[in-house]
């Protein structure tokens, strides 16, 4: 299985039963903590009792200190604590509005100009500029200075993780960044900054400068492959680690999740922290569930 297969084209399928196949032969295994059931990308996990959880919490605290080479995996839900929400979730973007999801199709960005002044609105809108790193992104900073944090796969597109601290080289945005923007038919690359005060100034669908190409935040849509040394990366990292951290995603989105099966293949210890299930909780050998800026900083190790 390779991170570099990506599910926009006719191999979907293909990469879905292989995908499924790994986590069915896991389901097998010896090294599950809890007693599972696997159905194709959902895993039933029994709700724990308070002792349990208590146990699971201390044995996830002991494992991240004996760890050397961890890897995290980060999505939407560490960053609610900063006022962003997720896409998913209740009260997330795309569930409140379901057309709001057009915004991410890179087809209809392309193809349609209203689309795109809608797009460009909801950046000079958007909670991240006003946003500031939470607990959870902090801890994950603290991570890297105990010198423990060889990887930080992010989801997010928000740019948190930098400023809380975490290095750009440790950290790879799976799924680009908001922070900056590209034309779509040259290199011309720019701090969002940039962009932002030529929609102040009305612009409302801006052009690229030096081309007059279109413009566009350097994220990821849907439609789009994803970088492919990110991907290399991610996956590289994923079979060297030996515990993997997946922190506030719904582990539902691939390839980025698919570091939690490479990772559990080759070895790895997998924790989970999040505040509802995942289709990936199954193969885990801890499941924290409840805040994450609460349960993150609680199971970092003490400075030696």
């Amino acid at each position: 299985m390779s991170l570099s297969q990506t599910f926009n084209d006719a191999r979907t399928a293909d990469i879905a039963l292989q995908h499924l196949s790994l986590l069915n032969s896991l389901a097998h295994s010896q090294r599950f903590s809890v007693s599972t059931t696997v159905y194709p990308w959902t895993i039933d996990v029994p709700r724990q009792t308070m002792t349990e959880a208590a146990q699971i919490h201390k044995l996830s605290k002991q494992w991240l200190n004996d760890a050397e080479r961890v890897v995290a995996l980060t999505g939407a839900g560490i960053s609610t604590d900063s006022g962003i929400p997720d896409f998913r979730g209740p009260q997330g973007v795309w569930t409140k509005d379901p057309d709001a999801e057009k915004l991410s199709d890179i087809r209809h960005y392309l193809a349609d100009p209203a689309i795109r002044k809608k797009a460009w609105q909801a950046r000079l809108d958007s909670p991240v500029w006003q946003a500031q790193p939470g607990a959870g992104h902090h801890a994950l900073a603290r991570l890297e200075q105990l010198g423990k944090l060889h990887t930080l796969i992010t989801q997010n597109i928000d740019g948190l993780h930098q400023l809380a601290g975490n290095s750009p080289d440790v950290v790879v945005e799976i799924h680009g960044t908001v922070r900056k923007v590209r034309c779509m038919s040259c290199t011309y690359l720019v701090d969002m900054s940039v962009v932002l005060e030529r929609l102040r100034y009305g612009e409302d669908d801006p052009s690229c400068p030096d081309c007059s190409g279109i413009l566009k935040s350097a994220t990821i849509s849907f439609g789009q492959n994803l970088v492919p040394e990110d991907l290399i990366r991610s996956e590289s990292a994923a079979k060297q680690c030996d515990l993997l951290l997946a922190v506030g995603s719904t582990l539902s989105v691939y390839p980025a999740a698919s570091v939690v099966p490479i990772a559990k293949q080759s070895g790895a210890r997998i924790i989970i922290i999040n505040g509802g299930p995942t289709d990936l909780d199954g193969i885990a050998d801890a499941v924290l569930r409840g805040q994450i800026s609460e349960l993150l900083p609680s199971i970092l190790p003490s400075a030696h």
